[in-house]
C-alpha cells in the first residue's frame, strides 16, 4: 500500500523531483544519497526524499496562500471604505444634491461636489464620475464635455479614453460613445467632441485609417447617414453608391475599400443609433431643494410586508423611489387633507403613518405597478419606519409643515356624508 502511494505520488511529481535534483547534488534518482544518510535503507531514502519534496511543495502553496489573503484582505478594506461613504447619510445627502445641481447647471454641480469633497479636481475623476452616470441627465453629460475651457477638453479626452474600442468597427464605436451622453446643439461643442473621438478611436486601432481626419470626416458621414435613412422628414434616402461617392479620397486623397464603406452602410441601414433620449422634462427640477429627504422602511399596502424606499418631500407631495438614482418615483402621495400620527408596531420601531384627517376610506395617491403602469393606491394608511427616534420627529415636523387643508374639499367630503345619511 505505502509502494503504491509512492508510485503515484512520484507519478504527479516527478517533474518537481527532477527540477530540485538539479539544484540538489546530494539527490539521486532513487532519492536521498545514500553517502549523505548511510544508516537508511533505500525504501526509507526514498520516503524521506517524497516528504522533502511534498514540504517544498506544501511552503509553495502556503506562499500562494498567503498572497491570496493578503488580495482578499486589500479587497475588503477597500469595500469596508466603499461602504463607509455609502453608509455616511450626510454624504449620500450631498451627492445626490451634487447630481441634481449638475443636472440643472453642469458646471456648478462639479464645483459643487468638489467643494465638498466628493470628486477631486482632476480631468480623471471627473471623466469617471460622468461615465458611471448615475443619476445624471445625459444631456448635461453632453453640454459639461463640450465645454470649451481647457479643464473641460481634459475631462473629454479621459472621458473617450474609457471606452474600451479597441478592435471595434468605427460603427460600434460610434454606437457607444454616443450612447453615453446627448450631442449638444452647438457646432462647436460637436466639432470638439467628436475630433477628440476620431483620435481616441485611432490610437486604439492603428493602422485602420492614414490619419485622425480620416476618421473624424468618416464618423459625420455616418451620422449623417443615420439621420438621412431614418428621418421621416428626408425624403431623398441615400443608396450605397451615393455613400460611397460622398466619401471618396478622404484617405489621405485615397479611397477607402468598398467593403468598409459597405457593412458601414449596411449597418446603419439595418439599425439606427440609438440616441439617448432627452430627459430634461423629468421630475430633476422638482426633486432639486425638498424639504426632506432619506431612507425610510415602508410597509405595503395588501401584502404587509416592508420594503427600503428613497422618500423625498417637496411641493406638498411625498414621493418615494426604489433607489436614490431613479428618475421617476415609484409612488406619489399629495398630503393634501391627510395628517401624521406616531404609531406602536411591535416589527418596526420609530414608526409613524399617514391617514385621511377626514375620515376616508381610501387615501388618494398613485403608484407604479409591477408592469409600468401608472395605477391608484388603495391604502387606507401609508406606514413607515425611520431609523432613528430624532430622524421620526424629523419626518413627522416635516410632513406636518407640508400638510395643505383644502376648505372646498372638506365640504364636499361633510355633504357626501350627509347625502349618505339621508
Amino acid at each position: 500500500m505505502k509502494d503504491t502511494l509512492l508510485y503515484e505520488m512520484n507519478e504527479q511529481e516527478g517533474q518537481d523531483f527532477t527540477e530540485y535534483k538539479t539544484v540538489n547534488p546530494t539527490i539521486t534518482q532513487t532519492g536521498v544519497n545514500s553517502d549523505v544518510a548511510p544508516d537508511l535503507t533505500p525504501e526509507e531514502l526514498k520516503l524521506l526524499e517524497e516528504i522533502r519534496r511534498t514540504k517544498q511543495r506544501l511552503l509553495k502553496e502556503i506562499q500562494e496562500l498567503e498572497n491570496e489573503i493578503s488580495n482578499v484582505n486589500t479587497e475588503l478594506e477597500g469595500m469596508d471604505q466603499y461602504v463607509g461613504k455609502q453608509g455616511d447619510s450626510n454624504t449620500q445627502t450631498k451627492l445626490n444634491k451634487g447630481r441634481k445641481q449638475f443636472n440643472m447647471d453642469p458646471q456648478k454641480g462639479i464645483d459643487f461636489l468638489i467643494a465638498e469633497g466628493l470628486l477631486k479636481h482632476t480631468p480623471e475623476e471627473v471623466a469617471g464620475f460622468l461615465h458611471k452616470g448615475e443619476g445624471l441627465n445625459k444631456t448635461a453629460i453632453g453640454d459639461y464635455l463640450g465645454g470649451r475651457d481647457e479643464f473641460n477638453i481634459k475631462v473629454l479626452e479621459a472621458f473617450v479614453s474609457l471606452h474600451q474600442f479597441n478592435d471595434m468597427i468605427l460603427v460600434q464605436a460610434l454606437r457607444e460613445f454616443l450612447w453615453s451622453f446627448r450631442l449638444p446643439g452647438e457646432a462647436q461643442k460637436i466639432d470638439r467632441m467628436m475630433e477628440c473621438f476620431a483620435k481616441g478611436y485611432c490610437e486604439s486601432n492603428k493602422g485602420v485609417f492614414e490619419s485622425t481626419d480620416t476618421c473624424y470626416v468618416l464618423s459625420f458621414s455616418i451620422i449623417m447617414l443615420n439621420t438621412s435613412l431614418h428621418n421621416q422628414c428626408v425624403k431623398d434616402k441615400p443608396s450605397l453608391d451615393r455613400f460611397i461617392s460622398m466619401n471618396r479620397g478622404i484617405n489621405d486623397g485615397k479611397d477607402l475599400p468598398h467593403a468598409l464603406l459597405s457593412s458601414l452602410y449596411e449597418s446603419i441601414k439595418k439599425e439606427p443609433f440609438k440616441i439617448p433620449e432627452d430627459d430634461g422634462n423629468d421630475l430633476t427640477h422638482t426633486f432639486f431643494n425638498p424639504d426632506r429627504e432619506g431612507w425610510l422602511m415602508k410597509q405595503g399596502g395588501r401584502v404587509r410586508s416592508w420594503k427600503r424606499r428613497w422618500f423625498i418631500l417637496t411641493d406638498n407631495c411625498l414621493y418615494y423611489f426604489e433607489y436614490t438614482q431613479d428618475k421617476e418615483p415609484r409612488g406619489i402621495i399629495p398630503l393634501e387633507n391627510l395628517d401624521v400620527r406616531e404609531v406602536e408596531d411591535k416589527g418596526k420601531p420609530h414608526s409613524f403613518e399617514l391617514f385621511a384627517a377626514d375620515g376616508r376610506d381610501v387615501i388618494k395617491a398613485c403608484k407604479t405597478d409591477t408592469d409600468g403602469r401608472v395605477v391608484e393606491g388603495r391604502h387606507q394608511i401609508y406606514r413607515m419606519s425611520a431609523g432613528t427616534a430624532e430622524d421620526k420627529l424629523d419626518w413627522i415636523k416635516a410632513i406636518k409643515a407640508s400638510i395643505s387643508r383644502d376648505p372646498f374639499y372638506d365640504m364636499l367630503c361633510a355633504r357626501k356624508k350627509k347625502a349618505s345619511k339621508q
